[in-house]
């Protein structure tokens, strides 16, 4: 379903200026065989944070990137998809319905942002934090360079600012070495 998303989300894009690169994302969590979206209001998003609530879930972020040469010519889509598990603590009710009241879990897959400081839902993580967050910069870098529009000069400090303890540093670095020498600033 994210991958599916995520290149119609590119394709559209990609039509409106042919000849150029579009970029789309999507971002599913689920629970068991269940996708948990977006909730449609505060009630659905205490609904699925309380499911959440001391337990693992996978977090799915699919990314495409697509060209499209003219109006009506098939689109060139390249995609990846990126898998994290996630491990959610026990927040209180009290947490989850003050979290619920800012209205920040309302256009959020499973109703909940890692980086939210304040709420802070997860306990911890196996995979890609920015698989997470909904755009693994990973999978990105590596579509741009399979475009033939690789990225360059990636600022170490900034990749470990973005991602503090980055587990796919490497990836990250590998996927932008081609064109360039990595800053270790």
């Amino acid at each position: 379903m994210a991958a599916r998303l995520a290149s119609e989300k590119a394709t559209v894009a990609a039509r409106h200026f042919p000849g150029e690169l579009a970029l789309g994302a999507d971002t599913v969590v689920a629970l068991g065989d269940q996708a948990l979206g977006k909730p449609t209001s505060p009630n659905e998003a205490v609904a699925m944070l309380r499911r959440l609530r001391g337990r693992t879930h996978q977090v799915i972020t699919a990314v495409s990137l697509a060209r499209v040469g003219a109006p009506e010519a098939p689109p060139t889509v390249w995609e990846r998809s990126s898998i994290t598990e996630v491990w959610m603590r026990e927040y209180t009710d009290a947490d989850m319905e003050a979290y619920v009241a800012t209205g920040d879990p309302l256009d959020k897959a499973g109703s909940y942002a890692i980086q939210d400081a304040d709420f802070h839902p997860v306990e911890r993580i196996q995979g890609c934090f920015l698989t997470v967050v909904g755009l693994p910069l990973p999978e990105v870098l590596e579509l741009l360079g399979e475009s033939g529009r690789p990225v360059g000069g990636l600022p170490l400090a900034s990749i470990q600012r973005v991602c503090p303890g980055c587990r796919d540093l490497e990836r990250l670095l590998t996927a932008t070495a081609g064109s360039h020498k990595v800053d270790e600033r």
